[in-house]
């Protein structure tokens, strides 16, 4: 299993609009769903709910041609208004989780875009502001996808941004070349370094839409997850933002990396000899679907992120351990059933036997450690343990990490949950499909054998609930218990964004998570409060990782 330059905080005062000379009319743009940025004036629309929706907002010029692999650069001023209206294209990317039902206007590596909704009457408000990273592996994923949207959030009182940012080999591939033409000595992590534009974008802008520059809560699921705790470490964003929520994923003591810089450039140099490409300029001249399809293939190593000196000065894990990282509350927490037995054991079923033999495969002569950890002695007991270890290994101890560290050198707040709600059915308008592991759906031939129903709460499935988006997923046939369920950890969400502790008048009490037994709230149907009984078990992944 497996930053140095400060940003100052920039704030805006509400730009009066054109021929608007008195305070009055500076604040009735957004009723007129007009609004004044740096860069120009966006004219964006109205929901029924009465809250404002601004779409495909540019937060930096698109990274294409010259600008392909390098740090997001400005975006050119516009005169007149500029409609914002329309999710801006989502990055490059295959369609490899299933339906994610994006709503963007396309795929391309123009996709430097932003999307905001607000119930502010007024840019006087100082709302608290939520900035969302969407998950998808950093190979997939947009913010325009309908269990991101920001109107339910909006409609409790906050500002919602959801971000899009580079991914794959336009996001994450290093090499000599770039390294060396870029100013600061480093290459890779441009989808990290979009991130960090956007936070920037936010706090000279958001104030236009009501929103408080000073209370930003940055937040995401998976990689989005892993994003959030990438920005708490960076010298470029970790002052940038007042909370964090890290749902599933952190970039400590993760496979995920990031790597050493010189390896990065490695495996960007052995994919550039594969296109032919001796020199950079010949790789960014091939054509960008091209350059897609040819880093999915089989065998071609996945672009990790890189200790490049400059967005990492050093691993997450090293920077958290000396107490460099952001100073802010964490919510952070996983889900019950992250990964399936079959992770783990493959085509085997789970038996003791199975279980065991998997176990010393992977652990050699710590097998036995680790069976004591994950107990096995029946078929629905090594079902259970080969679940949980897969799901350990796949994520939920590098999040473990992440909190338990922070706790430790953070000085703020860290609140734990373990989100344990399954999903319902889905509809029959469905057929025989099956969840993807980003929250996709994959349809299967009617033939083909019914996947057994979730024994937990499977990866992503906390999304929809968690910021108030069931009732768009057409796919589940949700019953009263979710839309409880949902309230629930949605007011927990809200509370933390315009507070910084989840807690709040009529939800049971969320302990921070500190002591030998640390306190974790267990949202399901009965949200409640238990002791962590898994830390034996994430000690030991934490010492294993640690050699």
């Amino acid at each position: 299993m497996k930053t140095s330059l400060i940003l100052l905080l920039l704030t805006v005062q509400l730009v009066p609009l054109a021929g608007a000379q008195t305070k009055n009319a500076s604040a009735s743009g957004l009723a007129t769903n007009r609004v004044q940025v740096a860069t120009g004036q966006l004219e964006g629309a109205t929901a029924p709910s009465g809250i404002h929706e601004f779409k495909g907002v540019p937060f930096a010029a698109p990274p294409v041609g010259p600008l392909r692999w390098r740090a997001p650069q400005p975006v050119q001023k516009w005169t007149g208004v500029r409609q914002a209206k329309q999710f801006g294209p989502r990055a490059m990317q295959l369609a490899l989780f299933g339906d994610m039902n994006f709503r963007s206007n396309g795929v391309s590596e123009d996709c430097l875009y932003l999307n905001v909704w607000t119930p502010a009457k007024s840019g006087q408000e100082k709302l608290p502001v939520l900035v969302y990273f969407y998950g998808g592996g950093f190979v997939a994923g947009d913010g325009s996808e309908p269990r991101y949207d920001g109107e339910s959030m909006a409609k409790r009182g906050i500002v919602a941004v959801t971000v899009n940012y580079r991914l794959g080999v336009f996001g994450f591939l290093a090499h000599p070349e770039l390294t060396k033409e870029s100013p600061n000595k480093a290459s890779g992590n441009y989808g990290f370094l979009d991130q960090s534009a956007a936070l920037r974008w936010v706090q000279q802008n958001i104030a236009a839409f009501g929103g408080d520059p000073k209370r930003v809560t940055i937040a995401g699921e998976s990689a989005g997850s892993m994003s959030v705790s990438a920005q708490m470490v960076s010298p470029l964003s970790k002052n940038l933002f007042a909370g964090a929520i890290g749902e599933s994923g952190s970039m400590l003591n993760t496979g995920f990396g990031p790597l050493p810089l010189a390896e990065g450039e490695k495996n960007g140099v052995a994919f550039a000899t594969t296109q032919g490409a001796t020199s950079l300029a010949a790789l960014r001249a091939i054509p960008a679907q091209q350059l897609l399809e040819a880093s999915s293939k089989p065998g071609v190593p996945r672009f990790a992120p890189t200790v490049d000196g400059y967005f990492f000065t050093q691993t997450p894990t090293a920077t958290v351990a000396a107490g460099q990282q952001a100073h802010v509350p964490l919510l952070v927490g996983w889900n019950s059933q992250e990964m399936g037995y079959q992770a783990l054991l493959g085509q085997d079923a789970p038996t003791p036997e199975n279980f065991r033999k998997a176990v010393t495969k992977l652990y050699g002569d710590k097998a036995e450690e680790v069976l004591k950890l994950y107990p096995a002695t029946t078929a629905q007991e090594a079902e259970q343990a080969a679940t949980d270890l897969a799901g350990d290994r796949f994520i939920a101890y590098s999040t473990w990490k992440w909190a338990d560290a922070h706790s430790q050198t953070g000085g703020q707040p860290v609140y734990r949950y373990l989100y344990s709600r399954p999903r319902p059915a889905m509809t029959p308008e469905m057929g025989n499909a099956t969840a993807g592991l980003a929250g996709g759906v994959v349809k299967q031939p009617e033939s083909a054998p019914k996947a057994p129903p979730a024994r937990g709460a499977v990866h992503s499935a906390e999304i929809e609930y968690a910021l108030g988006n069931l009732a768009t997923n057409k796919v589940y046939a949700w019953t009263p218990d979710d839309y409880k369920v949902s309230d629930t950890m949605q007011r927990y969400f809200t509370n933390f964004i315009k507070t910084g502790n989840p807690n709040g008048s009529g939800l049971p009490t969320w302990p921070v998570a500190t002591g030998a037994q640390v306190p974790v709230m267990h949202i399901d149907v009965n949200t409640r409060v238990e002791p962590d009984p898994h830390r034996a078990r994430y000690e030991y992944l934490d010492k294993l990782a640690t050699k």
